[in-house]
């Protein structure tokens, strides 16, 4: 099963993109699905526009990433994928948009399709390995582990949508535009009422060499921003349960998380 948009109480669909022609279309749909997640290709940048994914907190299983393989889509000609010319031999690393972690539950059988689904290239982007193998992710990379510590979810279900986001001055590489930004929005119930965060990390691509930790930071957003740089519009329901506060930023400065506990769940 893919994306499942009914997989919490209020129905969550993906977004929908202001330009279809701006993904890559499989079978007259914009639409590809996976075990446990479902994307839209970027025709012009080749990476994910948005990933959304469910994550069954109850019904996790341990599947070990041993002998999985970064692959191309089959159904999805190589020229409409960024695969693995782009990371041989550079600091850039594989960088799972669906976490690998978040997509293994279900049965075993399941959990073990959809590990290995999360290795699919259009699921993947680059990011810096000081980002993602140094264990410098920092509150982003501890999002999700932070929703669980901090929240009493209903029935431990979440959904969440992710991708990349492009600006005009990001750096070409090897023909592909990298991008400096990432986005999730992550969706939750509690007591019975639908909750939602945003947020987005900038990575610094100044230089293809070791960034330390100062070069990633990751601020909390409203969803319109995320929309207005992705050009799609997110599920109304995401606006309506969505209680972060652009106004606060208007007069201040913004200031990156520096850590999990600074988010009100």
């Amino acid at each position: 099963m893919a994306f499942d948009s009914n997989f919490l109480n209020t129905p969550i669909h993906p977004p929908k993109l202001n330009n279809i022609d701006a993904a890559y279309q499989l079978e007259g749909s914009e639409i590809v699905d996976y075990t446990h997640f479902s994307l839209a290709l970027s025709s012009r940048t080749k990476f994910a526009i948005w990933v959304a994914w469910n994550i069954d907190g109850r019904n996790l299983k341990k599947v070990p990433r041993k002998g999985a393989s970064f692959f191309e889509d089959s159904r999805i000609p190589s020229e409409n994928q960024a695969g693995n010319q782009l990371y041989k031999s550079n600091p850039l690393d594989r960088g799972h948009l669906a976490r690998r972690v978040d997509l293994n539950w279900g049965s075993y059988a399941e959990a073990k399709k959809a590990n290995s689904d999360s290795f699919v290239f259009t699921n993947i982007a680059p990011q810096m390995d000081s980002f993602n193998q140094s264990g410098k992710g920092g509150v982003w990379g501890e999002l999700e582990n932070s929703l669980y510590d901090q929240t009493e979810m209903d029935r431990s279900r979440v959904s969440i949508i992710g991708g990349c986001i492009f600006n005009e001055d990001d750096r070409e590489y090897r023909g592909y535009k990298i991008p400096s930004e990432f986005y999730k929005t992550i969706m939750y119930e509690e007591s019975g009422k639908l909750k939602t965060k945003s947020f987005i990390l900038t990575q610094d691509l100044s230089r293809l060499s070791f960034l330390d930790l100062e070069a990633f930071k990751t601020y909390e957003v409203a969803p319109s921003e995320i929309e207005a740089k992705c050009d799609f519009t997110f599920d109304e329901a995401i606006h309506q349960a969505n209680e972060f506060d652009l106004n606060s930023i208007i007069t201040t400065e913004r200031k990156p998380l520096t850590l999990s506990s600074e988010i009100n769940w």
